[in-house]
């Protein structure tokens, strides 16, 4: 253990833990996307012998993204970060991050910048670990994601929750029904996390970008949190302690913006 508190976790160019992230949109209309696309200066189109898509920079539309995790970094406007890319497979159009706190800040700019009538975004698949400096990373997202195990993973949840609901309706009294329902969101903290984990979104037309994707955010600074502060030892550290410190910060200091 001592020499893991020695040793640094890997992290991105902008600061924050290495964790990819692939967040998934539905094509409504993919006929559409390559002329939203093209109006976007932050993305470029990949050269096709690198299996075509796109990548997505640190600069015009999001050049006022801020990154509170390395408040020294210089940005280079003539060599910008290249914050992730962007492929479409199986009419599926795949955002693939190294980092939640990209993903945070991608995912509410994106549903500004492109009409949510030509894509929707369905799910998030994410891995729920940091690396070591020297550990073998995954190869492709291809490599991390196993579609059935994900889906158990998420049916199990709603299935869990519905059992849950219906033993609160069946209660006879509020008080009970409190009890079962803070017994279940106790076990639910306390649980091991999986390897690999998939958000699946909610509804969000019509709202604000930051309002709807706020439980998202959430969500996986929770899931961060855990996975840092176990790296350095505590052991103990779970979800209902990430949920507590993360809650506190978005609305007592009314700062949303805070993945570091």
């Amino acid at each position: 253990m001592f020499e893991r508190l020695q040793k640094p976790f890997l992290t991105v160019e902008t600061g924050e833990a290495y964790q990819p992230i692939r967040v998934a949109y539905d094509l409504l209309q993919p006929e559409k996307l390559n002329d939203a696309i093209a109006k976007l200066q932050f993305i470029e189109p990949k050269d096709a012998k690198q299996g075509g898509g796109w990548n997505l920079f640190w600069r015009n539309e999001c050049d006022d993204l801020h990154f509170e995790s390395l408040d020294s970094f210089k940005k280079n406007p003539q060599h910008p970060i290249r914050l992730g890319t962007m492929l479409v497979k199986d009419k599926t159009l795949y955002l693939n991050l190294p980092s939640f706190k990209r993903a945070c800040l991608l995912v509410p700019l994106l549903h500004k910048l492109i009409d949510p009538a030509i894509v929707k975004i369905k799910k998030a698949d994410f891995l729920n670990k940091v690396f070591g400096l020297n550990e073998r990373l995954p190869h492709g997202f291809a490599e991390l994601f196993d579609e059935n195990e994900l889906e158990k993973i998420v049916h199990q949840r709603i299935h869990d929750y519905e059992e849950v609901q219906a033993r609160c309706e069946q209660a006879s009294t509020a008080e009970e029904a409190f009890q079962i329902l803070s017994e279940y969101t106790k076990t639910e903290a306390h649980k091991k996390l999986p390897y690999a984990e998939r958000y699946a979104f909610q509804e969000v037309d019509g709202m604000d970008p930051d309002v709807a994707y706020l439980g998202f955010y959430i969500f996986l600074r929770g899931r961060e949190l855990v996975a840092i502060r176990r790296w350095f030892g505590e052991t103990g550290y779970t979800l209902a302690d990430a949920a507590e410190e993360t809650i506190e910060q978005v609305f007592g200091g009314m700062n949303i913006d805070i993945i570091e």
